[in-house]
C-alpha cells in the first residue's frame, strides 16, 4: 500500500480489479476543507484515461510490475517476435502490447516488456532510436537559411520532420516519446 501523498508519474496502481498507470497528478488544499489529490489515471490494458480524486492521506495498493529485457526479432503476420534474454523462450505479442512504439521497432532492437502476474501489460521501447532515413526529398538551394524542415521517411515506415541538411542514406536519432528529430549520427 502507498499513500496518494507520494504519487509519481508513471507509478501503476491496482484500483477496481485493473492496472492503471499516473498520468498527471496534482496535490490541492484549498482555503477551507481538507486537501485532496487530483489524478488522470491510464488504465494499462484497455488505454483509458480517467480522472480520479482521492482524499488526502488514503492509501492505494501499487501494482507490482516485473520489467523483462527482450530481443525483437521479427514480424509475423500481425504479431511480434520477442526472445527474453535470460531464457531464450519465443513470445508473440500484438500490436496493441507494442502500441505507438510500433512504428520505431527494428529487428534485434531491445526492448523492455511490462508483466503484472505473469500477464504481459505492454511493451517500453527505449527512449531514442537510431534509424536510417529511406525517403526524404531534397534540398533545395536557398531553403536552408530560415532552418525549416522537411519530412523523411525512416527504415521502419515512421515519418519524422528533419531539417533541410539530412538525406537519403543518413543516419538520424529520434525521440520515440515525442516523434522529434535529435540529431544526426
Amino acid at each position: 500500500m502507498i499513500s496518494v501523498n507520494d504519487l509519481k508519474n508513471g507509478l501503476t496502481l491496482e484500483l477496481d480489479n485493473g492496472l492503471w498507470t499516473v498520468v498527471e497528478f496534482l496535490h490541492v488544499k484549498p482555503g477551507k476543507g481538507a486537501a485532496f489529490v487530483r489524478t488522470k489515471l491510464k488504465n494499462a490494458e484497455t488505454g483509458n484515461v480517467v480522472e480520479r480524486t482521492f482524499r488526502a492521506g488514503e492509501k492505494v495498493a501499487k501494482a507490482m510490475l516485473d520489467r523483462r529485457e527482450m530481443q525483437y526479432l521479427y514480424k509475423e503476420g500481425k504479431e511480434y517476435v520477442m526472445m527474453d534474454n535470460e531464457t531464450y523462450e519465443q513470445i508473440q505479442l500484438n500490436e496493441d502490447h507494442v502500441g505507438e512504439g510500433v512504428k520505431y521497432l527494428k529487428e534485434n532492437m531491445i526492448v523492455q516488456v511490462l508483466m503484472h502476474d505473469k500477464r504481459i501489460i505492454g511493451v517500453d521501447i527505449p527512449a531514442h532510436v537510431e534509424l536510417e532515413v529511406v525517403d526524404t526529398p531534397p534540398a533545395e538551394k536557398g531553403n536552408t537559411a530560415q532552418g525549416g524542415s522537411k519530412p523523411a521517411t525512416l527504415e521502419t515506415g515512421a515519418v519524422v520532420q528533419v531539417p533541410f541538411f539530412v538525406q537519403n542514406g543518413d543516419v538520424i536519432r529520434v525521440d520515440t516519446r515525442s516523434n522529434e528529430y535529435l540529431d544526426r549520427c
